[in-house]
C-alpha cells in the first residue's frame, strides 16, 4: 500500500468526530495522514473530493479467518454444534495453497473494504502444506495474506497463531498438522522471519488453551511482549473447552492464561463467552481486551458473552466478523447491543457512539494501531462514508447519523472507503478489484472443485 504523497482535501457532508456528528468538515490529507480538520465548512473547497453522507473513521475488523468465507451459505442449515461445523471448516483448510489462499483472501479483504473496513486482524494458523511439511518459504501462507491485503487496499495485522495440539495432552490430528510448528520455540523462530510493511503489522496469537500446552504459553507471550506486538487468543468460546481445562489443570482457561503471563493491555481475548466472575475480574483488572464476534457467535450457537460486565471491569471492547457468516461491522456493533437486550430484556446498554468506538478506535488499538480510528490531525487518513439517503437510512435528520449508522445502516450503505489517503472504494465500487463478487465466486469455486 502506497499512501498518497500529494496534499488533497476531502469535504465531508457530515462527519462523526469523537462523539457527535458535525456538518461540513474538511480534511486535509498528505502522506497518508490527516494534516488538518476544519469544521463549519459549508461548501466544498475548490478541488476537494466530495463525500456525501456520514463519514466515520475506518472500521477495524479485529478478528478474521479469511478462508472461512468459503463456508458461507454451506454451513448455515441443518443441526449440529461448533464441533460439527469445525469438521467442514477443516475440509476447506485442507485444499488451500499459497496461491489459492491469496486469491481468496484478496477477494475477502476487498469485500471488507466495500463494508468500510480499513484494517483487519487476521488470526492466521494455516501455516504449512498438507501433512505439516513446511513450504520452501516457511511463511508462504502468511505472506499470501499480507500481499492479499495490499492488493485489496486495506491494512492487516497478521496475528500469527501458535496451534500445537488437538487438545490437552493430545497430538495434532491429521487436519491440524498444517497448523503446527511442533513447539512454541519453532513457532517463534518462524514468526521472527516475518517483516512489517507500511500496511502490515505482525502480531501473535495463542489459538486456545487446548491448542497450546500450558508450559509453552509463556514462550508465545514473551515473543509478543519483546516486540510490543498485539497478542490475541480464543478464550472460553465453548463450555466443553472450559470443562476440559478444569479437568486438565484445575482452573478456568482465563486463570491458566493469567498464571502464564498471557493477559495484559496488549492482549485481546476473542469471544470471552463463558466466563466466571473471577475470570471477568482477571481480564478487566489486567486491561486485557475483548473482541466480540456476535454474528459468528450466533451462527455457531456459541452463546452471548458478558460484554457489559467485561467493559465495566476494564476490558476494552472490539468487534470482529470471525467466520464471515456476514462481513458487516455495523451489524456486529448493532448485534452486540441487541443480544444484550435479548439476554436482559432491557434496552440501552451502549450509546451509538460507544458501539462505533468498538468498531473503530478500540478495534484498531487491539490490532496495534492506537493512533487510528479517529478523524483527527495526525491520525491515519482512513475513513469510510455511509449513505444517508438509502432505503435503510433515509429519514433521520443528520444529527442522528451515528444512531442511523449503528441501528439502521448496513455494509450495503457504504459509498466510499479511503485508506492512507487513497480512495479504495469510490461510489460503492472497489477501485483495485474490479468485480469483487466475481473474484469471490472464482476463488471459492476453485476450492470446491
Amino acid at each position: 500500500m502506497t499512501p498518497t504523497q500529494r496534499t488533497r482535501t476531502y469535504w465531508l457532508e457530515h462527519a462523526w468526530l469523537d462523539t457527535n456528528v458535525e456538518p461540513g468538515v474538511a480534511l486535509e490529507v498528505a502522506d497518508g495522514r490527516i494534516t488538518a480538520v476544519r469544521t463549519g465548512v459549508d461548501a466544498p473547497p475548490p478541488g476537494a473530493e466530495i463525500l456525501r453522507g456520514l463519514t466515520l473513521p475506518g472500521l477495524a475488523n479485529a478478528h478474521s479467518h479469511a478462508f472461512h468465507r468459503a463456508l458461507r451459505g454451506t454451513v448455515q442449515v441443518g443441526s449440529g454444534t461448533f464441533w460439527t461445523w469445525r469438521e467442514v471448516m477443516y475440509s476447506v483448510a485442507d485444499r488451500l495453497t499459497p496461491e489459492s489462499y491469496h486469491e481468496l483472501a484478496r477477494a475477502v479483504y476487498a469485500e471488507m473494504a466495500l463494508a468500510g473496513i480499513t484494517a483487519v486482524g487476521e488470526f492466521h494458523y494455516l501455516h504449512h502444506a498438507p501433512g505439516g511439511t513446511p513450504y520452501a518459504d516457511p511463511n508462504a501462507m502468511g505472506e499470501a495474506l499480507i500481499e492479499a491485503a495490499a492488493d485489496a487496499g486495506i491494512r492487516i495485522t497478521l496475528l500469527d497463531t501458535a496451534y500445537l495440539s488437538a487438545g490437552f495432552g493430545q497430538a495434532p490430528n491429521a487436519h491440524q498438522l498444517r497448523f503446527s510448528d511442533g513447539d512454541a520455540d519453532a513457532w517463534a523462530a518462524r514468526c521472527s522471519l516475518l517483516k512489517e510493511r507500511d500496511h502490515a503489522r505482525i502480531g501473535a496469537a495463542v489459538h486456545s488453551v487446548r491448542a497450546v500446552p500450558a508450559d509453552q504459553l509463556a514462550t508465545v507471550a514473551s515473543w509478543a511482549q519483546e516486540r510490543r506486538a498485539p497478542l490475541h487468543v480464543h478464550l472460553s468460546e465453548q463450555t466443553a473447552e472450559n470443562d476440559a481445562c478444569r479437568e486438565a489443570h484445575g482452573r478456568t482457561p482465563t486463570q491458566l492464561l493469567a498464571d502464564h503471563g498471557v493477559l495484559g493491555p496488549r492482549t485481546t481475548g476473542v469471544h470471552n463467552t463463558h466466563l466466571t466472575d473471577q475470570d471477568i475480574a482477571l481480564l478487566g483488572g489486567s486491561g486485557t481486551g475483548t473482541c466480540m464476534c456476535p454474528t459468528t457467535e450466533r451462527d455457531l450457537a456459541d452463546g452471548i458473552g458478558p460484554a457489559v460486565a467485561l467493559q465495566a471491569a476494564g476490558s476494552p471492547l472490539s468487534l470482529g466478523s470471525d467466520s464471515h457468516a456476514v462481513i458487516d461491522l455495523l451489524e456486529e456493533a448493532r448485534a452486540m447491543e441487541l443480544n444484550e437486550r435479548l439476554r436482559t430484556r432491557t434496552r440501552g446498554h451502549w450509546t451509538a457512539a460507544a458501539l462505533l468506538r468498538a468498531a473503530s478506535a478500540d478495534g484498531h488499538a487491539a490490532l496495534g494501531n492506537p493512533d487510528a480510528g479517529t478523524l483527527a490531525t495526525g491520525a491515519p487518513a482512513d475513513f469510510t462514508t455511509i449513505a444517508l439517503d438509502s432505503v435503510r437510512t433515509a429519514g433521520p435528520v443528520p444529527r442522528l447519523g451515528a444512531e442511523t449508522a449503528v441501528f439502521a445502516a448496513t455494509a450495503a450503505d457504504v459509498r466510499h472507503t479511503v485508506v492512507a489517503g487513497r480512495h479504495v472504494v469510490r461510489d460503492g465500487a472497489h477501485t483495485l478489484v474490479p468485480d469483487v463478487p466475481q473474484a469471490l465466486a472464482r476463488a471459492i469455486d476453485a476450492l470446491r472443485a
